[in-house]
């Protein structure tokens, strides 16, 4: 039972004095040696040392305490005071979410930095009414696809058994031809070893951490979008710390911001060549792939605005007249 692990850690949040220690449970979904769940070590570390013990926060890495579609849901109803979620997974509840998973419309980090910036806004606004709060963000680094063959438009991938864990990616496997399956990250190398799925999008970090190279040989760096993960905590549980607290707490968040971005960016290379020592074959996309691609994206961007609405008018026109 979950209850029994998460629930006391937003009771002490809530119910001790000032000068008591409170405890955290901090649920992400990623595996401990990736950088994400590191960084989130690092933060945990800054806010205890900020608060002189004050704030304790135990990260709970690799889907152990939630499921990764879990995690958002648990934070919001106070079953865990903290959290870490990828937010594209969050889309079906409301399109801008998802507005970092568009292929193609922000596929650098400078541009990616860019779009994070613009979303702020709407993302605090969204998690403010469901009674949270964002910490800060942190983009994975561009997205390619992984596949078991060679390809050189989107007419080769037809058919293929593939990976979805957001809607933006169960969309694509739609506009290509592929049979979508989802498996979340934690799912992910079981799912190759067996035959499940033969193909998925994602960055050079989860290929490396999922040992994809196991089972797959290709990965086509198309750099085609850098989803972010976020986090998030309990209005209540952050209103319940004292204002010292809250200030160190914000303080370690936008440091582990910062730190997380440049870390993310630096990695980039280092997963490709550690993708290519273990065997895999890093492929410069052939121009009609990219061509293919760009037109799912912009088939994707018309959707989402469409679906956003005003709200996703007014962040494309901010992001293109950003600097």
């Amino acid at each position: 039972m979950k209850f029994k692990y998460a629930l006391p850690a937003l009771a002490a949040s809530l119910s001790l004095g000032a000068f008591a220690q409170t405890k955290w449970d901090l649920p992400a979904a990623y595996p401990a040696g990736n950088f994400h769940s590191e960084n989130l070590v690092a933060f945990a570390n800054d806010v205890d040392k900020a608060t002189n013990g004050k704030l304790k926060i135990q990260v709970h890495a690799n889907a152990s305490l939630f499921k990764a579609n879990e995690i958002k849901r648990a934070v919001q109803s106070g079953q865990a005071p903290i959290g870490e979620l990828l937010l594209v997974n969050a889309e079906n509840e409301n399109p801008m979410y998802g507005a970092d998973g568009i292929p193609f419309l922000a596929s650098s980090y400078a541009q990616a930095r860019k779009l994070a910036r613009v979303q702020k806004p709407f993302l605090d606004k969204l998690l403010a009414a469901q009674g949270m709060k964002l910490l800060y963000t942190v983009a994975w680094p561009p997205q390619g696809i992984y596949v078991n063959k060679e390809i050189a438009s989107v007419a080769d991938m037809r058919g293929l058994k593939w990976r979805a864990y957001s809607p933006a990616t169960a969309k694509i496997a739609e506009l290509i031809g592929a049979q979508p399956v989802t498996i979340q990250a934690a799912e992910l190398t079981q799912a190759l070893a067996t035959g499940v799925v033969n193909s998925y999008m994602s960055s050079g970090s989860t290929g490396f951490d999922s040992k994809t190279y196991e089972s797959i040989k290709y990965f086509y760096d198309t750099q085609a979008w850098l989803p972010k993960n976020a986090v998030i905590v309990n209005q209540k549980a952050f209103d319940a710390l004292d204002k010292p607290t809250q200030e160190a707490l914000l303080k370690a968040a936008a440091a582990a911001e910062d730190r997380g971005w440049k870390v993310s960016e630096e990695k980039n290379d280092f997963y490709k060549k550690a993708l290519t020592e273990k065997g895999m074959k890093i492929m410069v996309p052939p121009p009609k792939l990219v061509a293919d691609m760009k037109q799912v994206g912009a088939i994707m961007l018309a959707d989402w605005e469409k679906k956003a609405g005003p709200d996703g008018t007014a962040l494309i026109k901010a992001f293109q007249a950003a600097k």
